[in-house]
């Protein structure tokens, strides 16, 4: 890869990488009915509307899913890595395999985003213990369904709580044992090669 095509990986992975996080945070603050009036839940949600209102016309829910969100997170990496094929001088792709990278893409993009914010969380906790902070409220709502079973699971010793460990380990083996060997297999079915970029 030339300069020009390491800039050019770099923007549109920056770029649509920013916008994939915050549908997957409107679709989880969705999920665990999170405080909508949160100043950092508002930016979210303007910054996601223009595509999701025509969206939700043509596409339900289902089973409290806003399935319009995963449509256009899906879409968002499938145009991601059709632009990152064009940077990258890639064969045309094989439209089942590019649609398999998406929902693997969009499923290591989950887990990543419940590491980063389990990890700011604790982070918080250590540095501002007991306060108020409008992003770690939210964050804490969205990590909730994943804390949750981690807590009973190693209650708090002595003050201590060992269960963000444990989430992150998990995540962690989770990303290493099935995202990345999903992820290879969607690689060489979209492209006919196993990792497409490092």
């Amino acid at each position: 890869m030339g300069y020009l095509s390491n800039a050019g990986v770099f923007l549109i992975k920056t770029l649509f990488g920013l916008y994939e996080i915050l549908i997957l945070l409107r679709l989880l603050m969705q999920s665990v009915r999170a405080d909508f009036y949160n100043p950092f839940a508002r930016i979210i949600v303007k910054a996601t509307n223009p595509p999701l209102r025509p969206l939700r016309r043509v596409i339900p829910g289902l089973a409290g899913i806003d399935m319009a969100a995963v449509v256009l997170l899906l879409l968002v990496i499938v145009v991601e890595w059709l632009l990152l094929g064009v940077v990258l001088h890639l064969p045309p792709p094989n439209i089942v395999g590019l649609l398999m990278l998406a929902a693997v893409e969009g499923f290591r993009l989950l887990i990543n985003v419940y590491l980063f914010s389990i990890l700011i969380l604790v982070i918080l906790s250590w540095v501002n213990p007991g306060s108020y902070n409008p992003a770690a409220n939210l964050l804490a709502q969205i990590t909730a369904p994943v804390m949750r079973p981690a807590r009973r699971l190693i209650p708090p010793m002595g003050g201590l709580d060992l269960s963000p460990m444990l989430v992150l380990i998990v995540l962690y083996l989770i990303t290493l044992l099935v995202v990345d060997p999903l992820g290879d297999l969607a690689g060489s079915l979209a492209y006919g090669r196993g990792p497409v970029l490092g």
